[in-house]
């Protein structure tokens, strides 16, 4: 802004202090569009995540809404067990209903239809002969319902199952399996049967829930397959006659059921779907995004406030010239935020149209890395947008408030001297604040992880963790001084005394050490500016690294824990992310066992049940054999001989519950039968045998499905690898291809949703790189502003184009390597404290990924060279007069 706008301007100080200091900030903004464009860019994209995740949000729900209502529009009631047992945070499972009870409902005049809803597991084979269906969603089979109105799915394509054998199965599964109707193909429920595909269907209108697969047959055919006797289904849905309202349709069947069944009203079902959708993973993937977001726009406030302290340092002697005018501090002050407002409020409301943009980025990212979600428009409501456009206000507001009052101290004789850069920030208060800060962070981090309270703490972790980036950040001046000191070299120093006089004549590695040290000297010009501007890459790298080094801990120890207690040569398992997958046959295993080369071969079962009131999931298998196969450390008492009334359990779970080898645990079963089992065995290691290991003639009575979720193979003396596996998968080929992995392949195999996690989270944190890069940028493009005559001096010395976009490139690549390191070792400290405070059992361990981190490490390095590139350019663009003659 020049001298006469700023006089003239200040003339009208007189009037209101608001709408003078509104007119100040949009001359300044006029005058300076340039100053701002990094402020606008941090802030736009800050809220542009935050916005396309509220967007996302609220879309996801929108369609898992609209998929539930629609596909269960006809259903007005639901039959079902009152009772249910649920296991972690896995669908309830809930006992079985007679289907005989579907004449008496049929009678009442209430009632249009009922139909019994029999569901399983199965999974397709497609065309290829290789399962179906991704590592988590369910693959599911059932009835076909031949209600229209009560059946969720609607045919689109061929007829329904009418013979044994025929299936209908939905479209997302027929266009991944390359399926059609007329089609032979195998579905696993879990023994491998020949079907014929009669039909295709869509769900609610969708090609199915994601990657979930359905395989609709003949009630004979699900009875056989998917119960464990006939005349029982999952429940019974209800279709209500013309004129009957939901609840009075639920009063009338009340008087039908039997004690522990329930009817339930449609829409209540519908609800209880959403809520277990929301639960299960909406709010945790919403939680997750906005937490990214949050990260995004710390490093904007970072990078905003970076500006602005330079921009107010630039306009020093303007500032005291409008005090000298009659200006008040206040008017001041409220400039440089009126000024943070509007650039704010106009970057947040074009950040609004980019989330829209990204918003559709994920819809179409998730889905392709296999998180599956159902398809719908975007859900847009003015609450996300007005609360986007709120945030992103109120931090840059905030980031410019300290700036803004430090303008507003500048004195009326400031405008007798040059512009002064504020160069503070190494002061002995800053110091020993941040060094007692982080003392008290690093410790309070430490002691968490360490569990100084009988375990790891993440609480005291996390507020450890927030203590010791506030010292970072604290300690940045400080820090930046001595680093930069150290990355000039020893010889630095003295070379950067010289001169650019001669500066022409340099070449190679005389010219490179001249670059690198006025490189370096201009970066120690104003420690804090360096700091402020590296700490918003920290943070970026730093939260990268966390996610790094926990991932490879967290495979780490998968692998660790695999490999100690897996003892087989081959594991043979169903497709999953999970060290367990679902589908293989019970008779897999003697089949695998027949073979000439194979020594032992065992299935290991799931089944669930209640244990004083707890859901708990149970092992099912031959506990005589279990000790041939996997490592289960000490074992007090005997495996041998369990029977259908023995359980063999943990050690730490005898030990919670006050158990010893002679006493009696009651087991509830899904069909609410309780079995009195004796604990004849408590073993040490339960890495992959669980807490409760039972047989299977203790299991038998109370199973739909009776299936296995792991095959362990030992070979016969004498057998090689190679020779085993290929038998062994011969064998498995027969049972619907399912994968046979060697001991080390098994163990690798359980962090395969790591590597899944952790792509995603460098997708995400890309974002706030780029923010802390653009940061970088607009800092350097600021301070060649800043050191206009001082350039156009080193030029007029001799200094060449090519020389001074050297220095200008090296010290981005100075101020990026100091926030890379920084953050490398603060990502590093942290990832190490969150492993160690997530580590319950004490049996985690800790691994630096070297490579990885050095990728990290390359990339934030390059990538603060490039961000010196724009800047570079526009310094050596600068006519040498005009520069000299620049105040």
């Amino acid at each position: 802004m020049s001298t006469r706008t700023t006089t003239h301007t200040a003339r009208d100080a007189t009037g209101s202090t608001a709408r003078t200091g509104v007119r100040l900030s949009l001359a300044s903004l006029r005058a300076h569009r340039r100053r701002f464009v990094g402020t606008f860019l941090a802030v736009l994209l800050g809220t542009a995540f935050l916005s396309g995740t509220l967007v996302m949000g609220d879309t996801l729900r929108g369609a898992f809404d609209t998929l539930f209502t629609d596909a269960g529009t006809g259903t007005d009631a639901v039959v079902r067990s009152e009772d249910e047992i649920v296991v972690g945070d896995e669908q309830p499972i809930r006992e079985p209903v007679e289907t005989s009870l579907v004449d008496g409902i049929r009678a009442l005049p209430q009632v249009a239809a009922v139909e019994p809803d029999i569901r399983g597991t199965g999974r397709l084979l497609g065309a290829d002969g290789e399962p179906l269906g991704g590592g988590g969603p369910p693959t599911t089979a059932g009835n076909w319902i031949n209600d229209s109105a009560l059946n969720p799915y609607d045919l689109v394509d061929g007829r329904a199952p009418e013979r044994p054998g025929e299936i209908v199965v939905n479209r997302g599964a027929a266009t991944d399996g390359d399926l059609a109707v007329g089609d032979t193909t195998t579905l696993l429920t879990p023994d491998p049967v020949r079907v014929t595909v009669t039909g295709i269907a869509v769900f609610g209108g969708e090609d199915g829930m994601g990657q979930t697969t359905f395989a609709g047959m003949t009630r004979a055919d699900a009875e056989r397959y998917l119960t464990a006797t006939p005349g029982q289904a999952e429940s019974l849905l209800v279709r209500a006659a013309d004129g009957t309202g939901q609840d009075e349709l639920v009063a009338a069947l009340a008087p039908l059921l039997p004690d522990g069944v329930e009817a339930v009203s449609g829409e209540q079902v519908t609800e209880e779907n959403l809520d277990d959708i929301a639960g299960m993973f909406l709010s945790g993937f919403t939680m997750g995004l906005t937490g990214f977001a949050v990260v995004a726009l710390l490093v904007a406030t970072f990078s905003i406030h970076n500006t602005f302290a330079i921009i107010v340092a630039q306009r020093t002697r303007e500032n005291a010239l409008l005090r000298a005018l009659g200006a008040t501090r206040r008017l001041v002050v409220a400039q440089t935020m009126a000024e943070a407002a509007v650039v704010g409020a106009v970057a947040a409301g074009v950040g609004l149209l980019g989330g829209l943009g990204i918003a559709v980025g994920l819809q179409a990212l998730f889905p392709a890395v296999g998180f599956p979600f159902p398809d719908g428009p975007l859900v847009v409501k003015g609450g996300a947008l007005a609360l986007s456009v709120a945030v992103g206000v109120v931090v840059c507001v905030g980031s410019a408030l300290l700036p803004a009052l430090r303008a507003g101290r500048v004195a009326p004789l400031a405008a007798l001297r040059e512009t002064a850069v504020d160069t503070s920030g190494t002061s002995r208060g800053r110091t020993v604040a941040g060094a007692l800060l982080g003392v008290a962070g690093v410790g309070l981090t430490a002691f968490g992880a360490a569990g100084g309270t009988g375990g790891g703490s993440v609480t005291l972790t996390v507020l450890g963790s927030v203590a010791t980036l506030v010292a970072f950040v604290t300690l940045g001046p400080v820090a930046a001084a001595f680093a930069l000191r150290a990355l000039g070299g020893p010889s630095g120093a003295r070379r950067g005394r010289r001169r650019a006089r001669g500066a022409r004549g340099l070449r190679g590695a005389r010219g490179l050490r001249l670059n690198v040290s006025l490189a370096r000297r201009n970066a120690l010009r104003n420690p804090r500016r360096t700091a402020a501007t590296a700490t918003a890459l920290m943070i970026g790298v730093a939260v990268v690294s966390l996610f790094t080094v926990f991932g490879a801990s967290l495979k780490t120890s998968l692998d660790e824990t695999v490999s100690r207690a897996f003892a087989g040569d081959v594991a043979v398992r169903a497709p999953g992310f999970a060290t367990e997958g679902t589908d293989l046959s019970p008779d897999l295993a003697p089949a695998v066992a027949g073979l000439p080369e194979v020594d032992t071969a065992l299935g290991l079962g799931r089944g669930v049940a209640e244990v004083e009131g707890d859901g708990e999931q149970l092992t099912v298998t031959d506990p005589g054999a279990l000790g041939r196969v996997l490592d289960l450390g000490e074992v007090t008492g005997r495996l041998t001989g369990l029977g259908p009334g023995g359980v063999a359990v943990s050690a730490d779970e005898a030990e919670a519950h006050g158990w010893g080898v002679g006493d009696t645990v009651a087991l509830t079963f899904a069909d609410r039968e309780t079995s009195e089992l004796t604990v004849r065995a408590v073993y040490e290691q339960d890495d992959l045998a669980g807490d409760y290991v039972v047989t299977r003639e203790a299991w038998a009575p109370h199973a739909r499905q009776d299936a296995d979720t792991l095959v362990a193979v030992t070979f016969a003396d004498g057998v090689s690898t190679e020779e085993g596996q290929a038998a062994v998968a011969a064998v498995a080929a027969e049972f619907g291809n399912p994968e046979v992995q060697t001991r080390e392949e098994y163990a690798a195999s359980a962090g395969e949703g790591v590597d899944l996690m952790l792509t995603l989270v460098y997708a995400l944190l890309g974002l706030a790189v780029l923010i802390a890069l653009l940061g970088i940028a607009n800092t350097l493009t600021l301070a060649v502003h800043e050191r206009t005559r001082e350039l156009g001096l080193l030029r007029a010395v001799g200094q060449t184009r090519r020389q001074l976009r050297a220095v200008v490139r090296w010290e981005s690549a100075l101020v990026a390597a100091f926030g890379t390191v920084g953050g490398l070792a603060l990502g590093g400290f942290l990832g190490w404290a969150l492993v160690r405070a997530t580590d319950s059992a004490g049996t985690g361990a800790f691994t630096v990924p070297p490579t990885q981190l050095a990728v990290v490490a390359v990339v934030g390095l390059a990538a603060g060279a490039l961000a010196g590139v724009r800047p570079a350019r526009r310094a050596a663009r600068l006519n040498v007069l005009r520069a000299i003659a620049t105040e």
